[in-house]
């Protein structure tokens, strides 16, 4: 294994001079990439991919046991038994083609890792990906403070060989046959995560803020600082870059981070990117002002995005997929909604620091619970949700579990639910931990005889407005809780705005029902968290 992470090292690190690599400056890569995009209304270019997703069943990970999938599946098990074959094809391969090099520099602390980018021009668009990863980032450092991570993408690879080889030890990933932007990004991000963990710290797939309320004990504006955990399309940035209706005198957000950020000991939280990258199915401005007003703005870059003739955008039309995007650089929100740098301060200069978990369930988990210490580290681990279009299509709306929300983790995911725990537990007065539903409760399915889901009962869904006035409830202390009879959690009796007893279970179902689902999703819980037989007893026996 230490040749293979030697030679693949070598080869990356080999390209860089070579002359068939083109070094672009910014500038370049802009000029270059709207040749190969539609223009909007509002002046902003449209991207349009192949692949439409990331490969994550495609994506092995290479390298010593503490770095392997602990179960990969049959196809990760092939391309592991054909990796010798596939890397001297694609190091062979890549001494002949034309490259696009770009660097850039992740965050702006004392952890500072370089990125080295190179795109295959063999199809000479290509170089838009290019463009577009750069925007996500900052110039590269002359003395960058941290590790040096390569990124090779192949976009014309033969479909059937479609695969992402990431290299963890050495730095470096090969995304073979996929031309996603959102592949490029957490390529750079995951191998962020890894080392950040090798260095103390621990890798959030969470979005972060500043929230400024007035407390309703107090009168006085207290400074919180937020985490929002959750696997892509819960809402996770949809409700970072929201304001939550905070506009009273003194009141209102600072926007830092959107996708990931990494925590320190002392719940300082480091931001890597200058820009965010946001799913943009059923954008609106009536429910998300914010983002709107920012992906509207002429340096956006949209991704697979419907846009018309006439250059007129459509963020409802899932002809071409459910998972558009569009990459918004910081400055595109106005000042007053945007942090002046990307981390968040350590807790101990803050009034607090609230952290939102958010899951998406449809049936008996409650629209808002507050958690214990425990607990929280638990959910953490549990990582309930569905999938959606930006991880596997092909298994959109099925339940999942990922510890951490965090589909990138590379290593000992024991290790990251004990370090949560560890960090969040020294503070008890100053962290506060909710379990936010985005779903809603409700729905009936059942299986016909043929197999297929048949939805019986709708869900009824939270809205966007609704838990946005949950969100600010929490920061101005204004909700009252009370205990919740079946997960041993707090739910609020009443929140200002919302009408929380139409999420009342009783309307849905029979007593036998909710016994019956609250029985399944305990168990099915317990049988989750009984696998990490590493896992501090706390966190395994918070929901029991």
């Amino acid at each position: 294994m230490k040749r293979v992470l030697k030679d693949v090292l070598n080869a990356v690190t080999d390209l860089r001079n070579k002359p068939n690599v083109w070094h672009p400056t910014y500038k370049q890569l802009r000029q270059e990439s709207e040749k190969y995009g539609v223009r909007t209304k509002w002046g902003n270019i449209v991207f349009h991919t192949m692949v439409k997703h990331r490969i994550a069943p495609l994506t092995v990970h290479v390298g010593n046991p503490e770095v392997r999938q602990r179960n990969p599946t049959a196809k990760q098990k092939e391309l592991l038994k054909k990796l010798p074959q596939n890397l001297k094809l694609v190091h062979a391969y890549m001494k002949r083609i034309p490259f696009v090099c770009v660097e850039r520099t992740m965050g702006e602390s004392e952890f500072t890792p370089h990125c080295t980018f190179f795109i295959s021009t063999q199809l000479k668009e290509m170089v838009r990906i290019a463009y577009a990863w750069a925007t996500l980032l900052a110039p590269p450092k002359k003395k960058p403070r941290g590790p040096k991570f390569y990124f090779v993408m192949i976009p014309e690879w033969q479909s059937k060989d479609m695969q992402a080889l990431v290299f963890p030890e050495v730095g470096v990933t090969y995304a073979l046959g996929t031309n996603y932007i959102g592949e490029c990004k957490k390529a750079f991000l995951r191998m962020a995560m890894w080392h950040a963990k090798k260095r103390g710290m621990l890798g959030l797939h969470a979005g972060s803020k500043i929230i400024l309320a007035r407390d309703a004990k107090t009168g006085k504006i207290k400074e919180y600082g937020a985490l929002i955990f959750g696997l892509t399309a819960t809402g996770k940035t949809t409700h970072t870059c929201h304001d939550h209706d905070l506009k009273g005198p003194g009141e209102g957000v600072k926007i830092v981070q959107d996708d990931v950020v990494l925590m320190k000991s002392d719940c300082s939280v480091l931001g890597p990117e200058k820009a965010y990258y946001l799913k943009t199915e059923g954008l609106n401005p009536k429910t998300q002002p914010l983002l709107y007003q920012a992906v509207a703005k002429r340096n956006t870059i949209l991704e697979n995005v419907m846009v018309d003739y006439l250059g007129t955008v459509d963020f409802d039309d899932q002809t071409l997929t459910g998972n558009g995007r569009g990459v918004i650089p910081r400055e595109n929100f106005h000042k007053q909604y945007i942090s002046e740098g990307l981390d968040l301060p350590p807790v101990k200069r803050l009034d607090g620091l609230l952290i939102f978990i958010i899951t998406r369930r449809n049936t008996v988990v409650p629209i808002v619970s507050k958690l214990t210490t425990e607990q929280a580290a638990a959910a953490f681990m549990l990582g309930e949700s569905v999938e959606s279009t930006g991880g596997d299509p092909k298994r959109v709306g099925e339940s999942v579990r990922v510890v951490g929300t965090n589909p990138f983790i590379i290593g000992d995911e024991c290790e990251e639910g004990n370090r949560f725990y560890e960090f969040i537990k020294k503070y008890p007065a100053k962290v506060r931990y909710y379990l936010l539903n985005t779903g809603g409760v409700g729905e009936i399915i059942e299986k016909a005889a043929d197999g297929t889901k048949v939805v019986k009962q709708k869900v009824l869904r939270v809205e966007i407005p609704e838990m946005a006035s949950i969100i600010r409830g929490i920061a101005r202390g204004t909700i009252e809780w009370e205990k919740e009879p079946h997960f041993g959690t707090l739910v609020p009796k009443k929140v200002d705005g919302i009408d929380m007893k139409k999420f009342d279970l009783s309307k849905f179902y029979s007593k036998g029902q909710i016994r019956a689902y609250v029985s399944k999703l305990k168990q099915e819980r317990v049988e989750w968290l009984s696998q990490f037989k590493e896992l501090n007893s706390a966190i395994g026996n918070a929901f029991k």
